[in-house]
């Protein structure tokens, strides 16, 4: 075992979009495993669009970090040293951990990872946090029935691209809006979205989308905001159901605009807007994962993952979630299992 460790910290709270000065690479011993901790190897960690909210001060419902302090995020590792944590020596767990290639942590914040079910790196995209995301606030919130048209943003991401394929094992008719041919191709083809639109080639999106979805809108699933949003939202049908996921068209804005009023619209349709947090479903994420794994083993869901090598790299492969650089889970790679230096 190595004796440094590295660890990325909060270097500055950012003005707008964040920088590579945001983030602080430090070099620092290998951390010992205090009693009931497990000391673990990061084999792949998950950059998220969630985590520019935890980079300001201001009140959120994650708790924002401290300059100076470690960036967290899912991980999942390996197991290289345990005092008790009820974990031994080379399992796979995941837990939600420092920016580092080895972290200490009590064993009852990590879960067992089972490499036999599926790579291990589906952990933090299909069968972990997104994947789940995706499960509940397509299932429970937007709830898409056979025959409705389904609507979703961000729909090449680790989220959309699972919603949109649960509203469609619904029976439901799909739209997505990604940002390039690339990921529409990826939608149509390898998804089975009835149709993509990219939104940085359209001028237009409430023409695009009256061409896509005639019938209007019954159920959508928004993780980006902004101008598209308003766009659905003038295609609402009656008793629509609108599930709040994400909103990272405006996570970088130093000041948010106000635009133009909406909620005339939900009255005249009788719409029902709802934010939800993947946290409020917690008791029931055993479950949710065990469905989604049964429909990953089956064929039934799809998933990509773009992987970038080397935790020096994990800035890069955040600030590019904003620059919509991914298809499908953005990870980082920092180990490989069984290594010893």
């Amino acid at each position: 075992m190595p004796e440094t460790n590295h660890t990325f910290v909060l270097a500055k709270r950012p003005d707008g979009k964040p920088d590579r000065d945001t983030f602080d690479l430090r070099e620092e011993a290998v951390p010992e495993p205090g009693p009931g901790d497990a000391l673990v190897r990061t084999l792949y960690l998950s950059v998220d669009p969630y985590m520019r909210g935890r980079m300001d001060a201001g009140e959120s419902y994650a708790e924002p970090w401290a300059v100076g302090e470690p960036l967290q995020g899912g991980v999942v590792g390996e197991v290289v040293d345990s005092n008790g944590s009820g974990f031994e020596t080379g399992d796979v767990v995941t837990g939600n951990l420092e920016w580092a290639d080895y972290t200490t942590a009590p064993g009852s914040d990590l879960q067992p990872v089972d490499p036999d079910l599926a790579p291990i790196s589906t952990a933090l995209g299909v069968l972990g946090m997104p994947g789940r995301t995706a499960y509940f606030g397509t299932r429970e919130v937007a709830q898409p029935r056979a025959g409705d048209t389904f609507v979703v943003t961000g729909a090449a991401g680790a989220v959309g691209s699972v919603a949109g394929q649960l509203a469609s094992l619904a029976g439901a008719r799909v739209v997505g809006f990604a940002g390039s041919d690339e990921k529409v191709d990826f939608l149509e083809d390898d998804l089975g979205f009835d149709v993509g639109i990219n939104y940085e080639t359209t001028d237009d999106y409430r023409a695009a989308l009256e061409a896509a979805a005639p019938d209007g809108v019954d159920a959508y699933f928004d993780n980006v905001g902004g101008e598209i949003t308003d766009a659905v939202f003038a295609q609402l049908n009656v008793d629509a159901r609108v599930a709040i996921c994400g909103q990272i068209s405006l996570y970088n804005a130093e000041e948010l605009p106000t635009g133009p009023r909406k909620l005339p619209t939900l009255i005249e349709k009788r719409a029902r807007v709802e934010g939800f947090l993947v946290g409020d479903f917690a008791p029931r994420f055993e479950a949710a994962t065990r469905k989604l794994g049964r429909w990953v083993s089956a064929g039934d869901l799809e998933y990509r993952e773009t992987v970038t090598d080397g935790l020096e790299n994990a800035p890069d492969a955040f600030l590019g979630l904003f620059e919509g650089e991914n298809i499908g889970k953005q990870l980082v790679k920092v180990g490989e299992r069984g290594e010893t230096n």
